[in-house]
């Protein structure tokens, strides 16, 4: 696999349409995307002092983080209104090899500042709520 330029790791928020349209949160300067699995453990006196999980079990979730320069674009926008209203909204992360993951996420913490000789700023967390899916 190549190496792929940070720029163009994406975050893109969906229009609310029932198939969406996705709009790149432009004003990004860093995205992260962290893949959970919360493990089940099956250890018991037969184990030979070994932890042992079960295979396909657990809870498995998506985060995604990002920080970047406000805006004022209508993706942002759209955000905060899904951070302050506590909506689901569908989220694509984009990848410069063509991968794509989608899937509904919460906007679990929004921030914003802003020096007094510089620009206003945010950050951004998504948790995941269902299926992620690999496109």
């Amino acid at each position: 696999m190549p190496v792929e330029r940070g720029s163009a790791f994406l975050l893109k928020v969906g229009d609310g349409a029932a198939t969406p349209v996705y709009a790149t949160v432009a004003g990004l300067r860093t995205t992260q995307l962290s893949i959970n699995g919360d493990p089940v453990v099956i250890t018991h006196k037969g184990s030979g002092a070994w932890r042992e999980l079960l295979s396909g079990a657990g809870v498995r979730s998506v985060s995604v983080s990002g920080a970047g320069v406000f805006t004022g674009s209508s993706a942002e926008t759209r955000i905060k209104n899904n951070a302050l209203s506590g909506q689901l909204d569908d989220y694509e992360l984009s990848f410069e090899g063509g991968e794509r993951l989608r899937g509904k996420f919460l906007v679990a913490r929004l921030d914003y500042a802003g020096d007094f000789n510089g620009e206003r700023s945010y950050t951004l967390a998504l948790e995941s709520s269902g299926q992620v899916t690999s496109l």
